[in-house]
């Protein structure tokens, strides 16, 4: 087992990159704004890559860039500028999944390491040790591999190559990210970080003598979303992955919103960091209080994915949406005269129980009360003005990196 666990935490903007950063994770993978695999988040233009490089330095992080798109002819005349650029700044590693940027990063980034995209389809200790001979630090194993497997991998492979793994968020229906349906659909190529995500969408049959006419494929009259995965959540095994020889646990997610990066990568900071202080006992569980937090934040239905052999009941077959029982409703501004201010995200009311998530500490509650709207200078029964200021009486010490949380009605 490895002396230290790293717990990576995705990054879609300079936002959720700080909000990585305070709640606890140790690295943190960010996409500039070519050669990575989302184009939806904000993403990071150079001047911000070097910002946020120098904030995570400072808090002594490691930051790595995706750079793991399938580039075309047109495109590679862009990177060598951009892989002296990032090295230059202090990118810690480019994340990469072609053999040809493999090539250009070494010639032109020789400093900086390099760790081989999830994409890249690694499933044997053969292709790892051939990719660590070609000059990878690290491999990002693919998602269809066991616990066993990657045990194998480990166990065959240079001892200074180190292994990546996902544990958390959504998964791909195709194996190792690798998918032409959202290019064939809509013209988005989902290889060069532009998915649509058809395959969450809702389809039915059609038999071609009977046009028009459409069946349910499970016979629903709702439809079916046949493609749809559930999302991936290991919080529960984590002596597990580390039994396996992982060195680094990833979170999916640089789409997702500015909360979920906060509780996911607080959530499993904490069940890390209990496993390590209990000694890293084989049967180890988090507290209720860390798995509670998995159904606080937006996500599908929840699997292990293939971590302990063939995926079972992968697919969520009625909904391609999320579940979400909870909303943060206000973060802190500040707080003076047993009154603390925040600024309101979602609404809530005069009489509400909040639940505060502070880093490093299990959530509490407050209610809320004398509930006052300092833009309109008057008290109020609801928060319904969105990043409108208000405060409440409160008698606890409330850090300033405090969410407030509020479950959905």
């Amino acid at each position: 087992m490895n002396q230290k666990l790293e717990l990576l935490s995705p990054a879609g903007d300079m936002e959720r990159l700080k909000l990585a950063v305070k709640f606890g994770a140790d690295a943190v993978y960010v996409g500039g704004e070519m050669f990575g695999m989302r184009t939806n988040p904000s993403n990071f233009n150079s001047e911000q890559l070097k910002q946020a490089v120098d904030l995570v330095h400072k808090e002594n992080k490691k930051i790595y860039l995706t750079c793991n798109t399938l580039p075309r002819n047109d495109e590679l005349e862009f990177l060598p500028d951009y892989l002296k650029y990032v090295a230059d700044i202090g990118v810690d590693a480019l994340i990469i999944a072609d053999m040809g940027v493999l090539a250009m990063a070494k010639k032109y980034a020789p400093d900086v390491e390099i760790h081989m995209s999830t994409q890249v389809g690694i499933v044997n200790y053969a292709a790892a040790n051939a990719l660590y001979d070609m000059g990878a630090k690290r491999i990002v194993t693919a998602r269809e591999l066991s616990l066993d497997e990657i045990k194998t991998i480990r166990d065959k492979t240079n001892p200074n190559l180190e292994i990546e793994t996902f544990v958390h968020g959504a998964m791909c229906m195709s194996f190792s990210g690798r998918c032409i349906l959202s290019d064939y659909m809509v013209g988005r190529d989902a290889n060069r970080g532009d998915c649509a995500q058809p395959c969450r969408w809702k389809y039915h049959l059609v038999e071609e003598t009977r046009p028009g006419q459409y069946f349910p494929i499970n016979q629903d009259e709702n439809g079916t979303y046949i493609f749809n995965s559930r999302d991936l959540c290991m919080i529960d095994r984590i002596s597990d992955l580390d039994r396996a020889g992982i060195d680094s646990f990833k979170i999916e997610g640089r789409a997702k919103s500015e909360y979920y990066t906060a509780i996911v990568t607080y959530a499993y900071r904490n069940a890390i960091d209990e496993y390590l202080a209990a000694g890293r006992p084989e049967n180890f569980m988090p507290s209720q209080w860390i798995l509670d937090e998995m159904e606080k934040m937006s996500h599908r239905e929840y699997t292990h994915g293939f971590n302990f052999g063939p995926i079972k009941n992968g697919q969520v077959l009625d909904t391609g949406g999320y579940i979400r029982n909870w909303d943060v409703c206000a973060v802190f501004k500040s707080e003076a005269n047993g009154r603390v201010t925040v600024i309101q995200r979602n609404r809530f009311y005069q009489g509400d129980e909040l639940e505060v998530v502070e880093p490093f500490k299990k959530p509490y509650k407050v209610i809320v009360a004398e509930l006052y709207n300092e833009n309109d200078g008057e008290f109020t029964d609801v928060a319904n003005k969105a990043t409108d200021v208000y405060s409440f009486r409160c008698d606890k010490q409330i850090s300033k990196d405090a969410i407030f949380r509020v479950i959905r009605k």
